[in-house]
């Protein structure tokens, strides 16, 4: 197995997609999941600027994990920030640090976007998830509390 990490292109929407619908099951949401295939190409790479960007892990014609990111272009720091939004690993491949590989180019590109910080939300329930973010080496943010306005 020869596993790359590459920015996503157009033509990996179906398949990213389908890890965003296997993520909505995984943190059960997935009865309120509405996004599909055209959704995710429109949004994500037809839209200028596009609604979110995306990194992936691609298997020859497989793509076995994908991250989804935004930026945070205004913060107090004046230096922008990202926002992890989607990490989600085939459970297929999950254990070959396809996870970590994806979170280390999306630090690369924190960087070269001279972002001061990497933010994101774990589920409470999702132990192993923690684990793997400390093991990165990230801290959890227990300063502020999540809030939602539902419309």
């Amino acid at each position: 197995m020869d596993i790359i990490i590459r920015k996503a292109k157009e033509t990996d929407n179906q398949k990213i997609w389908t890890l965003m619908e296997q993520l909505a099951v995984f943190e059960k949401y997935i009865d309120s999941f509405t996004i599909t295939p055209e959704i995710v190409k429109e949004s994500g790479f037809r839209k200028k600027p596009p609604d979110f960007f995306s990194i992936v892990a691609e298997d020859n014609d497989k793509i076995a994990g994908m991250l989804v990111y935004y930026f945070l272009p205004y913060t107090a720091q004046n230096r922008p920030a990202i926002y992890m939004k989607e990490l989600y690993v085939d459970e297929n491949y999950r254990g070959q640090k396809i996870g970590e590989q994806l979170m280390n180019a999306l630090k690369i590109e924190a960087e070269k976007n001279n972002c001061g910080q990497i933010k994101w939300t774990v589920a409470p329930w999702n132990t192993a998830g923690q684990k793997f973010y400390e093991r990165l080496g990230a801290k959890e943010n227990n300063e502020w509390l999540n809030y939602e306005w539902n419309l």
